[in-house]
């Protein structure tokens, strides 16, 4: 056996799909003169090209939104998107973004998971490990929010499943990034998610976050990171210390990544697409 060869003692890797910030506003609308519409659609024609019956890329075990679902939560916009994912060839979890509605994503998604308390996060327990998916949404605000419920929710899924490895979903990122107009909407409880998370610490694996509309990855407490611009539109990168507006980039290539997860590793692979008409 070569250092290139599989080691047949180990699992098969297992494949998730990560999509973010699809902006999708009501047909015949768009998104700071964007059609996002037409740019989610690539996405989607590409993922069931290589991923679909007869595609040269492996199944993934699910796909995973993490917010922004919409454009500002509009009821025919999420009836949009049910249609536009049932194209997908494998389950898809939806996460809360600032700029969706739960009132409206539940009732065209009434299947979608809640906790007891009302809010769209969910543990999915998958060959990938213990997939923790939280709702940071805060109605009406752009920063996200986790709550002495959601919080507590959290702690008592992390508490229940043992030595499992886990991987953490949400939308907006726990850590500064520099952007200060992006910071300041950024996650306001940081260090009470930190007080959940820090006696698990050994067995996060991974976070995967959105709302930044930016190819992001690093580490928060020791935790890895990773983001992607997502398939609606870039959000231009200012590191100027004064708060500005935010800026958003004329971008025509979405893109979306395909995670790679072994015992020992995982590896993120960003697919950009061709730029699309508009």
């Amino acid at each position: 056996m070569t250092a290139a060869d599989p080691d047949p003692a180990m699992p098969p890797p297992v494949h998730l799909l990560h999509l973010t910030d699809l902006h999708l506003p009501p047909p015949g609308e768009t998104v700071h003169g964007a059609d996002t519409a037409s740019r989610l659609d690539a996405v989607l024609d590409d993922i069931l090209a290589r991923h679909g019956p007869g595609g040269e890329m492996p199944r993934p075990e699910f796909a995973v939104v993490t917010g922004d679902l919409t454009r500002d939560g509009e009821p025919a916009a999420y009836r949009r998107l049910r249609a536009a994912l049932a194209r997908l060839p494998c389950p898809a979890h939806l996460l809360m973004g600032n700029h969706d509605k739960r009132a409206a994503f539940r009732a065209t998604f009434p299947e979608a998971r809640m906790d007891a308390d009302g809010f769209v996060q969910q543990a999915v327990h998958a060959a990938a490990g213990l997939c923790l998916m939280l709702d940071t949404l805060e109605e009406g605000r752009p920063e996200g929010r986790l709550c002495a419920r959601r919080l507590a929710w959290l702690a008592a899924r992390l508490a229940e499943s043992g030595g499992a490895p886990v991987l953490l979903f949400m939308h907006h990122p726990p850590m500064p990034v520099g952007m200060a107009a992006m910071d300041q909407a950024g996650l306001m409880d940081a260090a009470a998610l930190w007080a959940v998370l820090a006696p698990h610490r050994g067995r996060i694996r991974h976070l995967f976050h959105g709302h930044l509309h930016r190819p992001i990855a690093g580490a928060w407490h020791g935790i890895p990171v990773f983001s992607l611009r997502g398939s609606a539109f870039d959000v231009a990168l200012d590191l100027a210390p004064p708060p500005r507006q935010v800026s958003v980039e004329a971008s025509k290539t979405p893109c979306y990544a395909v995670i790679r997860v072994t015992e020992d590793s995982i590896v993120a692979h960003t697919r950009a697409l061709l730029p699309t008409p508009c």
